[in-house]
């Protein structure tokens, strides 16, 4: 239960804070500032979190995990289950915090994740796809079956979610998150919440890729070091 309960807590964290730092200030921080928001809040929580369950807080990241033998299916379903809930804890806490302290939403939508005026659906689709690539492969490769032990290996997911922020915030905001995306779009409603599927299934395709490319590094790298 350890497990379970770090993912909920920790994604309710991620989307507090990173999902907040663009609530409450992307107009004076801008993209670069809401980039290292995420970044840095996942470095820390895979510091902390990493050893107890390798610090997913991401439903694709737990899609690679489970595909690459890494989780059993029930295991990696109550993962799932810990961070889509936990991710709706952080956007309702972070709706409260802007409702009863009478602070303006900056994104006018919660942070929701969209698309529309800079790219349409089919780019979306293939920007949050890549962007979700890149991130769980770098889970896949720097972690120990599911746990993050090492301080560069924490520093490897935050500073890859930081680099994913930069490239996806103008575009779509920056999902590459299926929980991450499905708190703040439940309290947007509208158009963010039509719009929700892509952020849910673009991520999961990415996370399906990643494995492959994982999978293949790994039998090219145990081929290297068995040839003659």
């Amino acid at each position: 239960m350890k497990r379970y309960a770090a993912e909920f807590a920790g994604t309710s964290i991620l989307v507090y804070f990173g999902v907040g730092s663009a609530v409450f200030g992307i107009d004076k921080i801008g993209a670069v500032g809401v980039a290292l928001a995420f970044g840095l809040v996942l470095l820390a929580l895979a510091h902390s979190l990493g050893p107890v369950s390798g610090c997913h807080v991401n439903p694709a990241v737990t899609l690679g995990m489970l595909l690459a033998g890494r989780l059993l299916p029930a295991e990696a379903g109550r993962y799932i289950a810990a961070q889509v809930l936990g991710g709706v804890a952080g956007a309702a806490v972070l709706e409260l915090t802007v409702s009863a302290g009478e602070i303006t939403d900056r994104t006018k939508a919660l942070g929701a994740n969209g698309f529309g005026a800079a790219v349409n659906g089919v780019g979306a689709f293939l920007l949050e796809t890549l962007l979700t690539t890149v991130l769980v492969l770098t889970y896949l490769l720097v972690t120990d079956r599911i746990a993050l032990r090492e301080p560069s290996a924490a520093a490897a997911v935050g500073l890859t979610l930081a680099a994913v922020h930069l490239a996806g915030i103008p575009l779509t905001g920056a999902s590459a998150n299926p929980a991450r995306s499905i708190g703040p779009a439940l309290f947007a409603g509208g158009e963010r919440l039509g719009q929700l599927w892509l952020f849910i299934a673009a991520p999961l395709v990415g996370g399906i890729l990643a494995t492959v490319i994982a999978t293949r590094l790994h039998r090219s790298s145990a081929a290297g070091e068995n040839a003659p």
